[in-house]
C-alpha cells in the first residue's frame, strides 16, 4: 500500500475549498460528496428544502474548478428538447442547424427534478448513463468531467413526478442536507445581507489538477478484506438472514450490483479527500448511507412504523464483522 502524499492532496484541495467556503456557508459535507462525484464520475441526487444554497455550491465549485456550469428548472411543461437540445430550420439555406441543450457543460443543477414528467426526466438520466446525447440522427459527446447534480424537495410533493426505482439507481450518491446551525446562519448573514455580497470565486484548479486527482482516486489500493465488506454491506440488504440480520418485512427489495460498485468509488474518493492511498473500512461505513438511501425499497411495514431508509443501513452494518 502507498499512501498518497498527504501534503500534495491538502495543497491541492484546501485552497478549493478556501475558495468555496468565502461563499458557502456551513455545506461541507455536501461539498465534499460534490467532489468525490466529480473525481468519480458518480452523479448525485440532493434532498433539501429550498434556500439551503444548492444552486450557490453547484455554481461556486464549479468555477473554483474552471468547468462550465448550467441551471435547469424541472418543471411540468419542460420538453426533452429543451435540456439535450433540438435542430432549428433554416429556411434561407433549407438546412436544419443543431442547437445544444443545456446539458452541454460539465456540472448541471438539474433542480427539482421531480417536478417534470417522465419523458424529460429520462432525457437527462440516458444523458447521465451514457454521456452522449443524440439530437436527430447526430449523436453528441458531452464534456469531461460531466455531474449532474438534482436536487428534490421533500417537502413539498404535490404535483410531482416520483423518479422510478431503475432511474433514481443510476444517482451514485443521494445526499440528505439540512439547515445550518445557529452560528453558520449568522455568517450567511454577516456575508450576505448586502445587496453587494459576493456569490462567485476565482478558479483555484486546472484542468490538469483535475485529471491528476481522478487519476490518484481510480489508483487508491482496496484490499481484498475491505473488498469482501462491501459487497457483504451491499448484498444483505437483499439477503439479510443469509448475515443474521434481522430486517424481517422491513425491505421490498434491496441494493443492486451497482450500489456495489458505487460504494466502491465513494469509498475511494472519501480515503483520497482524507490524504490516504488505500480504503479502510471506516470509508465504507461513513458513505454506505449516501450510497444505500435512495436504492433500498422499504416494505409497507416499515413505512407504518415510520422507519427511514438510513435506520435500515445502520441496522446492517452495525450487524456485520469489521475488517
Amino acid at each position: 500500500m502507498t499512501p498518497l502524499p498527504a501534503l500534495d492532496v491538502r495543497k491541492l484541495l484546501d485552497p478549493f475549498y478556501r475558495a468555496v467556503e468565502s461563499v458557502v456557508v456551513g455545506q461541507r459535507r455536501l461539498l465534499d460528496r460534490v467532489v468525490i462525484g466529480l473525481l468519480t464520475d458518480g452523479h448525485i441526487l440532493i434532498e433539501g428544502v429550498p434556500g439551503l444554497a444548492k444552486t450557490l455550491a453547484a455554481r461556486v465549485v464549479a468555477q473554483a474548478m474552471r468547468l462550465n456550469h448550467r441551471r435547469i428548472q424541472f418543471t411540468p411543461d419542460l420538453l426533452p428538447a429543451d435540456v439535450i437540445g433540438t435542430q432549428i430550420y433554416n429556411p434561407r439555406t433549407g438546412e436544419f442547424t443543431v442547437k445544444h441543450g443545456p446539458v452541454f457543460a460539465n456540472v448541471i443543477l438539474a433542480d427539482e427534478i421531480n417536478r417534470a414528467p417522465a419523458k424529460v426526466q429520462s432525457a437527462l438520466l440516458e444523458a447521465m448513463q451514457e454521456r452522449q446525447v443524440t439530437i436527430g440522427e447526430t449523436t453528441f459527446s458531452l464534456p469531461s468531467p460531466f455531474l449532474v447534480l438534482a436536487t428534490q424537495n421533500p417537502v413539498e410533493q404535490e404535483g410531482t413526478y416520483p423518479l422510478p426505482e431503475a432511474q433514481i439507481d443510476r444517482f451514485m450518491l443521494k445526499v440528505l442536507i439540512d439547515y445550518p446551525n445557529k452560528a453558520e446562519e449568522m455568517q450567511i448573514l454577516d456575508r450576505m445581507a448586502s445587496v453587494d455580497a459576493r456569490t462567485t470565486v476565482e478558479p483555484v484548479l486546472s484542468e490538469e489538477d483535475l485529471l491528476q486527482a481522478r487519476a490518484a482516486v481510480d489508483a487508491i489500493y482496496l484490499d481484498v478484506k475491505v473488498k469482501q465488506y462491501i459487497i457483504d454491506v451491499v448484498r444483505s440488504s437483499r439477503n439479510p438472514t443469509e448475515y443474521n440480520i434481522d430486517l424481517t418485512g422491513l425491505l421490498q427489495y434491496g441494493a443492486s450490483p451497482r450500489a456495489t460498485l458505487a460504494l466502491v468509488r465513494a469509498a475511494k474518493g472519501h480515503a483520497f479527500l482524507n490524504g490516504r492511498g488505500y480504503v479502510t473500512p471506516e470509508d465504507v461505513k461513513l458513505m454506505a448511507p449516501d450510497v444505500l438511501r435512495h436504492r433500498l425499497m422499504l416494505s409497507y411495514e416499515a413505512e407504518a412504523e415510520e422507519l427511514k431508509a438510513d435506520e435500515i443501513v445502520k441496522r446492517i452494518l452495525d450487524g456485520l464483522p469489521v475488517p
